[in-house]
């Protein structure tokens, strides 16, 4: 049973009607083609609805959501039934043939090309580029085809015009390895040029003397103006490039378009007679096909005008009349398009055909068959192409009617159930009225062409009349003289399965004769073109010599149906049965009769009742079992009964079904539709319980699985990490061992990396170390030399990076000015003046600076004196006289440049900025700005008062509340610093290198 589709859409499967009837049939089957359901199941054959527009139900999401699934276990689709068939082949080893069949317009050759795109999407999961190469090829063969073997219809933009049989092998691991076509019955008349004129490219057509119009041609002007949505440009291309994916050369291809154009020529060639002589009108166009045709145009003008008879030993040429002449040509066009599209045919099997492939080395190589062939047909003027066609059809449902609707009331002998008798229509009666020997149509027309004389289509009529008068499936006018549907001497009618027809006889013989003068097969194997002249192989024969008599089409087309009959009831078939829903192309309409009519002679509903035969379901007691077994106690998860028969029995009476249950050898067989229904609510509703059941156990499941994973996982880490510390500690301990003896205390000793969990503690343990270092260094310096290793820590830590010599290599004297040998006494008595009266304790640093220009614009040369409660400014010149006290806790901040120039600027609360520049400097390089900010900044820690500290460049300060900036210039000519007066402050011009 087909799941997944409620009852809106109808049922799923014809065999689950409540009643067997027409009127219930076409009821669900237009229900589901307006609801977009185009496929039907009926058991396991699938009824397609052609939907007339594009459906997403083909996408490589749906092929796999069918992938390796049962028929039952989704919605009836064509992909179903062609993982079913695979299934088949691989798994139990069986050959296996699809089926598809329907009357033109029905949606045949679509549904084959899903089918192939089907099994190419599903084999070869290993990407081998060999399997990839064949199913790549086996797809576009079906394009290349599909171009030269279908033609536009009045009831199909794309009918089939020939029938395809194509075999793929598969080696043992189910990957396609070739493959092989046969091909049916091409009807010639009806060819497809439309491509070559619309979608080539100009240059090709010029090379090939053809014009874009297709009203130019007499051989396809009555449909050259029928409207298409067809792209007939990229059709061109996809087949051009099909054929070199293929293996066609680019000789191959060129004589092709040669071929097909010279057909068309042909058709525009006329005759006229002058006197007693036929002579061609039209004298250009012979020279145009003999260049197309490699050959000479005396040759090509006599073998259209003349033909050579032997008569005895003797040859003569006898001149055509206007007359035979026209019928040679047309002859040969015909033939030239049959040859041309078995020669293609013929080239494809050569190369996808399963080369130096054995069994015992391979495995055991089986086979998928896809028949796409004609629908039955039935037009206004029905001719000898149509007669095969519908031979053909009779054939294939006679197959139909012996391994499905024959099979199926055997199913019921074979598992024991008794069961009414189902009649159905047995067409062997029409397939021996077409195929049996000496009294079958074939068999008369055959008699009529071998009659001496001239034989006339009227003659065979006659012929038919006299073997089948009595025939319950046949008639004419002669037989039936009142019925005036059917004209003297022309028509003959045959009541097929799917309905009658009117046959015309005329053309028959020649049509059956397919008769070509050997001249023609001459002139074209001589042709100096190696493709074309190995077409027509038997043209190398000469006129005297004897040849037997060739078979006619009939007995050919005969022969070959009977071989495919043959070929096809070898293999396990599933079929696809195409309906036509309008004759208007419409995705709306659906019209009752005309899909009644098509669903009557499919045999659709003996198909439904057969299958039924008194039970609308089977199934095998394992697989029934596996789907139902949640609904009984006694089978769920597992039974412990006898076996599965048993198993099922205990279930159906659980459930109150034992009265609509008969039980076969291996099947189990349900009456009513309506009781699987009620199993499969029961199933549902179970089937949700028995989810939530194991969601609920599958989560605990996973957390306890998640749990114990974790668990294990933290011992693991714990462990690890244990053992990381316990390394770490161990490393650190062996490298810092004999720290206190190293020359500088370990400095030198590189850390080993630290585990993650220990980075911090990294981090606390080197600043542990370096305090230790650093204690160590300092513990035995001297009160001064401490104070001074504090000031270079200060200084570092303010300037390090901002400026580039901090002096901290040398000793910091601090007092400069006491040791100037010259001015020495002067600035020591007025020092220890200052401490007597100001009570400072130490003196933090002194220097000799240029100051910033006076209230006269004059620069001037004084010295700075800081202790550690007063900035002292002095005056060198006059024994370093203090002209300005400022109090230490005056002082916000020190402004210097990233400069190597002196400049300092000292910042009062009370915006009275001093702004010197350092000098006096013993070496004269030396710089001194580092040691006043590291001393400053010290002394503040100390006092634990705050010093800012600015590196910038020009310098922002404030003198006697005016703002002004002071700016660094180096200049070349400049042999001391010194300071200028400046729109914006100052400048202090330094010496330029």
């Amino acid at each position: 049973m087909a799941e997944h589709e409620s009852l809106e859409y109808g049922k799923a499967d014809f065999v689950l009607l409540d009643n067997v009837s027409m009127e219930e049939f076409m009821t669900n089957l237009k229900l589901r083609f307006e609801k977009g359901r185009i496929y039907t199941y009926i058991g396991e054959v699938v009824v397609s609805v052609n939907p007339y527009r594009a459906m997403n139900i083909y996408g490589r999401d749906i092929v796999e959501q069918y992938k390796g699934r049962e028929l039952y276990e989704r919605p009836p689709h064509l992909f179903a039934i062609a993982d079913a068939a695979y299934k088949a082949m691989k798994r139990r080893n069986k050959d296996t043939c699809i089926v598809i069949s329907g009357e033109s317009g029905a949606g045949k050759t679509e549904a084959s090309k899903y089918i192939m795109q089907y099994i190419a999407a599903i084999t070869n999961p290993n990407q081998r580029a060999e399997v990839e190469r064949v199913k790549n090829m086996l797809l576009k063969s079906n394009c290349v085809l599909e171009a030269f073997g279908n033609a536009k219809t009045n009831r199909n933009d794309n009918s089939s015009r020939f029938g395809k049989y194509m075999d793929i092998n598969f080696d043992f691991k189910g990957d396609p390895i070739g493959g092989h076509i046969s091909n049916y019955l091409l009807e010639k008349v009806k060819a497809n040029y439309r491509r070559l004129l619309r979608g080539a490219p100009d240059s090709l057509l010029r090379s090939l003397h053809i014009k874009k119009d297709p009203t130019a041609y007499n051989y396809i002007k009555v449909g050259g103006q029928i409207k298409s949505s067809i792209n007939d440009g990229a059709d061109f291309k996809a087949v051009a490039d099909a054929m070199k994916v293929i293996g066609f050369t680019g000789d191959e291809i060129q004589t092709v378009y040669k071929i097909l154009a010279t057909i068309l020529h042909l058709g525009n060639l006329t005759f006229g007679v002058d006197g007693d002589v036929t002579l061609i009108e039209n004298t250009k166009l012979v020279s145009v096909i003999r260049e197309l045709l490699s050959t000479k145009e005396e040759n090509v003008e006599k073998a259209l005008l003349y033909r050579t008879v032997a008569t005895g030993r003797d040859v003569i040429e006898k001149q055509h009349t206007a007359q035979e002449a026209s019928y040679g040509r047309d002859a040969l066009a015909k033939a030239m398009y049959e040859r041309l599209f078995c020669w293609i045919v013929g080239r494809i099997n050569d190369i996808i055909e399963v080369k130096n492939y054995d069994a015992r080395v391979h495995g055991k190589n089986t086979v998928i068959g896809v028949l796409d062939i004609y629908g039955f047909e039935i037009f206004q003027n029905n001719s000898f192409e149509q007669f095969c066609i519908n031979y053909c059809n009779e054939k294939l449902q006679q197959l139909f009617i012996q391994l499905v609707l024959k099979q199926e009331q055997e199913e019921y002998q074979r598992e024991g159930i008794p069961w009414k008798h189902i009649d159905y229509f047995n067409n062997q009666i029409i397939v021996d009225l077409v195929e049996q020997q000496h009294k079958g149509i074939f068999s008369v027309l055959d008699e009529a062409c071998m009659n001496v004389g001239k034989v006339t289509d009227e003659v065979f009529l006659q012929g038919l009349n006299g073997k089948l008068a009595k025939h319950a499936h046949y008639t004419s006018r002669k037989l039936s003289p009142t019925d005036k549907s059917l004209e003297f001497d022309r028509d003959f009618r045959i009541r097929h399965y799917a309905g009658d027809v009117v046959y015309s006889v005329v053309g028959f013989i020649d049509k059956n004769k397919d008769t070509l003068f050997q001249d023609f097969k001459r002139l074209l194997y001589n042709s100096s073109n190696p493709v074309l002249k190995a077409m027509w192989p038997e043209g190398k024969l000469s006129i005297t010599e004897v040849t037997k008599r060739p078979l006619t089409a009939a007995t050919l087309f005969k022969n070959s149906m009977i071989l495919l009959v043959e070929n096809l009831a070898c293999k396990e078939p599933y079929y696809v049965r195409c309906i036509k829903p309008n004759d208007v192309k419409s995705p709306l309409l659906f019209e009752q009769e005309r899909c009644r009519h098509q669903v009557e002679y499919l045999g659709l509903l003996e198909n439904v009742r057969v299958r039924r035969a008194g039970f609308a379901y089977r199934q095998t007691y394992p697989r029934f079992l596996q789907r139902y077994k949640m609904i009984s106690e006694f089978t769920w998860p597992n039974h412990d009964l006898p076996s599965d028969k048993d198993a099922v029995k205990r279930l159906m009476q659980g459930c109150g079904f034992d009265h609509d249950v008969a039980y076969g050898k291996t099947k189990v067989f349900i009456r009513t539709p309506r009781t699987l229904f009620s199993l499969e609510e029961q199933r549902v509703e179970m089937v949700q319980r028995i989810v939530l059941f194991l969601q609920k156990v599958w989560r605990g499941t996973i957390a306890r699985m998640r749990y114990r994973r974790m668990r294990a996982a933290l011992v693991i880490l714990r462990a690890y990490r244990r053992y990381k510390v316990k390394s770490y500690i161990r490393e650190v301990n062996r490298r810092f061992k004999n720290v206190r003896s190293m020359k500088d205390y370990g400095k030198h000793v590189k850390w080993p990396t630290p585990p993650k969990v220990l980075r911090k503690f990294e981090e606390a343990l080197r600043s542990i170390y370096n305090r230790w270092w650093a204690w160590t260094l300092i513990k035995g310096l001297s009160p001064e030399e401490a104070l001074q290793v504090r000031a270079k820590v200060a200084s570092l830590e303010a300037l390090k990076g901002q400026r580039a010599d901090l002096g901290l290599q040398r000793a910091w004297e601090g007092n400069y000015l006491v040791s100037i040998a010259d001015t020495a006494a002067s600035f020591t008595l007025v020092s220890s003046e200052l401490q007597r009266k100001d009570k400072f304790m130490r003196v933090l640093f002194s220097c000799n600076v240029r100051k910033v220009i006076n209230r006269f614009h004059k620069a001037e040369d004084r010295a700075v004196l800081i202790t550690d409660r007063h900035l002292y400014k002095m005056d060198p010149l006059k024994q370093y006289k203090p002209m300005k006290s400022i109090p230490l806790y005056n002082v916000t901040g020190v402004s210097v440049s990233p400069g190597k120039d002196q400049l300092v600027v000292f910042h009062t609360k009370d915006s009275r900025d001093l702004v010197v520049c350092l000098q006096g400097m013993v070496p004269a390089n030396e710089s001194r700005i580092g040691e006043l900010v590291g001393t400053l900044l010290s002394h503040f820690k100390s006092e634990k008062r705050k010093l800012q500290v600015n590196v910038v460049s020009p310098i922002q300060c404030s003198m006697s509340g005016r703002k002004c900036t002071v700016i660094v210039e180096p200049k070349i000519n400049q042999s001391q610093p010194d300071f200028t007066k400046s729109r914006s402050g100052y400048i202090l011009a330094v010496p330029g290198n």
